[in-house]
């Protein structure tokens, strides 16, 4: 059977734009972290180091879909590099008031407009679409990004820490701006597979996607997975110590990258029969079966287990989530659309954390795990809920592209019989 990822990069100018996106979401991954590190060795100070962190989080997942949104608008050459430029600055300023001692309020100051730092990951998304449209090689593609997504997280925090822990304080972060500096330049100068600036559908003219009722919803299902995410990272570092190996976290994180990894690659290679939407509430369904087992670990290898095989179920949900905005979203705003799932999953992810530390505080490790079972829960109720709702839009975003198309082939038509 011929290799389906083989396929996918066989088009033009494909190699290019993924690896310079590769190169390009790697900030998303290590900033955070990043900054986290910097800010415990030179300020000794982790409830600063946490504040300042957050601002940067939280300031991105605001800003982020608006730089897709006028990336959509104008496209991605003619955004991307400055977007990235303000971000850049702003992080070497955040550097600088750090080595030099500058006040506090300084740190968030620029910590807010470095989280002008575009989504990499939508934007490579969006080049895959306008190559893939309608056609199987575009749900492959969508779950090497996944898994591309998966592999940059887990590299990217560990990175970050080593350079700033090895090297200097302020490295991890200045690695961060490097990536973003060098990925988004050679992510524009693929211009062969740049998506085109389309004229704005009436679904979306004047108005915030965020009114999308299908939107909200992948959005909210990505949250929910996300709490998932945030929680597991906790829990794994508290039950590690509580059985005196806090080292064998990184097996416990490893082992849910690896089931994500493992059935994203599968997945996309698949063609299941199911339609979108059913099949995200089937991959729902196990996301939230397979955090039960988490109540009733005794020992780190039973959590790996538990870890991995919940991890199974993360990659599908995040492929098929993407499926459906691309269904679902106009064209015209693509790029902003996935930006606004892929920030779900980051506040999902940053709630995740907050609440089961706030649980393990309160509760031990089965506080913490208890969060994952409810966000679980959370998830599929979300799905399920919606599913109306989600396949109505489906339906009716076909037809009206059918419809479009059919009127978009008789112009075309009728000046051939002007010709003959």
């Amino acid at each position: 059977m011929p290799n389906p990822y083989a396929q996918i990069f066989a088009a033009p100018g494909a190699k290019g734009f993924t690896v310079a996106g590769l190169l390009g979401r790697m900030p998303v991954a290590m900033t955070n972290i990043g900054i986290i590190t910097m800010l415990s060795i030179t300020e000794g100070n982790y409830a600063l180091a946490g504040a300042v962190a957050a601002t940067f989080t939280f300031s991105m997942a605001l800003i982020t879909p608006q730089v897709s949104r006028l990336t959509d608008r104008y496209g991605q050459r003619r955004v991307l590099p400055l977007a990235a430029g303000v971000s850049v600055a702003s992080l070497c300023l955040l550097l600088l008031c750090v080595q030099f001692g500058l006040p506090l309020w300084t740190y968030f100051l620029f910590a807010i407009p470095a989280g002008c730092m575009p989504s990499m990951s939508a934007m490579a998304r969006a080049r895959w679409t306008e190559l893939y449209r309608e056609s199987p090689q575009l749900h492959t593609a969508y779950s090497f990004e996944s898994v591309a997504d998966e592999l940059t997280f887990i590299s990217g925090p560990a990175l970050s820490v080593v350079l700033s822990t090895m090297a200097f304080a302020q490295a991890g972060p200045l690695a961060s701006a490097a990536f973003l500096t060098v990925g988004v330049l050679l992510f524009v100068a693929q211009r062969s597979t740049e998506p085109p600036v389309r004229p704005l559908d009436s679904g979306s003219r004047g108005t915030i996607l965020l009114r999308s009722g299908p939107l909200v919803v992948l959005a909210l299902t990505l949250l929910a997975g996300g709490i998932i995410v945030g929680a597991v990272d906790v829990v794994a570092v508290a039950f590690a110590e509580s059985l005196g190996g806090p080292s064998a976290t990184g097996i416990v994180l490893s082992s849910y990258a690896l089931g994500s990894a493992i059935s994203g690659l599968v997945f996309g290679a698949l063609n299941l029969p199911w339609k979108p939407h059913r099949a995200l509430l089937a991959a729902t369904v196990g996301t939230g079966l397979t955090t039960l087992p988490f109540l009733v670990v005794s020992n780190i290898w039973a959590l790996s287990v538990a870890v991995f095989f919940a991890g199974v179920f993360f990659a599908p949900t995040m492929i098929l989530v993407m499926t459906l905005i691309e269904k679902t979203v106009p064209a015209s705003s693509l790029t902003e659309g996935m930006t606004w799932a892929l920030t779900g999953l980051t506040i999902g992810t940053a709630v995740g954390t907050f609440t089961a530390g706030i649980a393990v505080e309160q509760a031990g490790t089965l506080g913490g795990f208890t969060v994952t079972v409810a966000a679980g829960a959370l998830t599929v109720s979300i799905v399920a809920v919606s599913m109306r709702m989600l396949g109505r839009a489906t339906r009716n975003a076909q037809v009206e592209r059918t419809e479009a198309g059919s009127i978009a082939e008789e112009p075309a038509a009728r000046d051939d019989s002007t010709v003959g």
